[in-house]
């Protein structure tokens, strides 16, 4: 079993910043790749950037210059640093981890309680 443990939501106003935190523990051999998820209600859920062991990062589209992901792999953590924030950025954003299990050989996807991210004047 994994356990994920997130931190750093709250309140912000436009234009501010936030830093979200993820730290995984458990029976984790090795972690594959680490990413935040968001939702807004009545939205679907939508990615908004992962990152590998390896330090490769994907983004999405909307977030592309505002955030930034990162990890310290000794620490099984990743971390979210958005800047910029736009109302539009509210929902409830979730860590994942997706740990490769060598026996059998297969991978196991792992997700954190949510955390709120509001921004609002």
């Amino acid at each position: 079993q994994v356990q994920l443990v997130e931190s750093g939501g709250g309140l912000v106003q436009p234009g501010g910043s936030l830093r979200l935190s993820c730290a995984a523990s458990g029976s984790i051999v090795s972690i594959s790749a680490m990413r935040w998820y968001r939702q807004a209600p009545g939205k679907q859920r939508e990615l908004v950037a992962e990152i590998t062991s390896r330090g490769a990062t994907n983004y999405a589209d909307s977030v592309k210059g505002s955030f930034t992901i990162s990890r310290d792999n000794a620490k099984n953590t990743v971390y979210l640093q958005m800047n910029s924030l736009k109302p539009e950025d509210t929902a409830v954003y979730y860590c994942n981890a997706q740990i490769f299990r060598i026996y059998p050989g297969v991978y196991e996807d792992y997700w954190g309680q949510g955390t709120q991210v509001t921004v609002s004047s």
